[in-house]
């Protein structure tokens, strides 16, 4: 893992773990991820999986996301976000696939993963980018500082594939699987949408912690 500062197009220092694959085993990496995190959480909450991916050839980038962790505006910063504050991190995602594209990524073979507020991230990010095909979504919200879901996943056209992961113990949400089952039947005809829904887990990436099976999962998803 190597540590690696970047700056977004407002000027913000973000602060990130790079996750190299080992070039002698995979000379091409079988393709990119790019991790955002949930709240209060930082980079560091994906090691698991993006440890794992790593091994698997894929090559990860997980980012404190602006006012978290080393990022421009923490610690904590987050909590005066107004909600158009917190939408400016797409800029983040924006500096991010910058350096990947600059280390050999191609945006088509990039898969965006993200947890909470992440997933919302990563799921408009995904809805806005035609290039960009792959997203997994930890427990996305119908509405998360103003990101609404339910509409990007109306507007995806038939060349995305979508992971949904939820749990129905999740203790910051009233129902998140059930706003996941909502937003898994929104995607239009065509769409490759598929959903993991446990019974334990919490949120986020919390979910992992209790269901180390599903990175099995994610590696299916990321690979078809």
């Amino acid at each position: 893992m190597e540590l690696l500062h970047l700056t977004t197009a407002d000027n913000v220092k973000i602060v990130a773990n790079y996750f190299p694959v080992n070039r002698t085993k995979h000379p091409n990496p079988r393709g990119w991820v790019v991790f955002l995190h949930m709240m209060p959480a930082t980079k560091e909450s994906w090691n698991p999986l993006a440890d794992r991916l790593q091994q698997e050839g894929y090559a990860g980038f997980a980012i404190d996301l602006r006012g978290h962790g080393a990022s421009g505006g923490g610690p904590d910063g987050y909590t005066r976000f107004s909600d158009a504050e917190h939408q400016e991190s797409s800029r983040d995602i924006d500096a991010a696939i910058d350096v990947l594209k600059g280390l050999g990524a191609r945006e088509d073979r990039i898969t965006l993963i993200g947890a909470s507020i992440g997933a919302n991230l990563a799921l408009q990010y995904v809805s806005r980018h035609r290039s960009f095909k792959r997203c997994i979504a930890f427990s996305p919200g119908l509405d998360y500082h103003g990101i609404v879901t339910k509409p990007l996943i109306e507007s995806l056209p038939e060349d995305k594939h979508v992971l949904f992961i939820g749990s129905r113990d999740d203790d910051r949400s009233d129902d998140n699987a059930l706003d996941v089952e909502t937003l898994y039947v929104a995607a239009p005809y065509g769409v490759d949408v598929q959903k993991e829904i446990v019974d334990v887990g919490g949120h986020g990436t919390n979910i992992l912690g209790h269901n180390p099976e599903l990175i099995e999962s994610i590696l299916v998803f990321i690979q078809s």
